[in-house]
């Protein structure tokens, strides 16, 4: 009788020690999780700010539309963001008392210094994009990418990888629906990959945009 008494016993105990092994398991694995929701992402980008804030409400209202600033080349190259040059047809003298455009022209203007923009959409070197493929060939709004940019009085936060140094504009999904003008951005890789699809049906070949 004491031989099995001592067996149930050393059961219990073993049957109790794993349940308390399970339960400090699924602590640390939801711990870890929350961890990796939350902190992680804190420690992996850092924010910084635009050189200048910047109103597109305020430049489309006088200029018309996205076209005025950046425009495809005679070449059919993208301008991209307006060079120093560009900007002083309009800027060589203050046309508001906003600060933001004092601070322009006395740093930058005056300096003849190009403004160190943070580039929200900037690739690296192994990609390639077409702004023509996409605009002129699929006949595709700035806004399916961009965002409606056009009626932001700022610039949005830029947020840097620290390992890689491009921004977290440029990778995973940006939950927008596909296709539809949003008030964000939607420049991300796997929202490529996911219009591609459902335009062509395919998410394409992986030499059409990495060289």
């Amino acid at each position: 009788m004491s031989t099995q008494s001592d067996n149930q016993t050393a059961s219990a105990v073993n049957r109790s020690s794993g349940w308390v092994i399970f339960v400090f398991f699924l602590i640390g694995l939801i711990a870890s999780m929350i961890t990796g929701w939350t902190a992680f992402p804190k420690l992996l980008y850092s924010t910084k700010e635009q050189p200048i804030d910047f109103s597109h409400k305020v430049h489309i209202e006088q200029l018309g539309d996205c076209r005025a600033c950046h425009f495809f080349r005679d070449d059919g190259s993208f301008s991209g963001a307006p060079s120093l040059d560009e900007c002083k047809d309009c800027h060589m003298y203050p046309m508001t008392g906003n600060p933001n455009e004092q601070k322009f022209i006395e740093e930058y203007i005056e300096k003849d210094k190009e403004v160190p923009w943070l580039n929200y959409a900037e690739q690296p070197p192994c990609v390639f994009f077409s702004h023509a493929a996409h605009v002129k060939g699929s006949d595709m709004q700035c806004e399916t990418c961009h965002g409606d940019m056009g009626h932001s009085d700022s610039l949005r936060e830029y947020q840097e990888n620290r390992i890689t140094g491009y921004s977290r504009d440029i990778w995973g999904y940006s939950m927008l629906p596909i296709g539809e003008a949003e008030h964000g951005p939607r420049q991300k890789m796997n929202d490529c990959a996911a219009c591609h699809l459902k335009k062509t049906g395919s998410k394409g070949d992986c030499f059409q945009c990495h060289k």
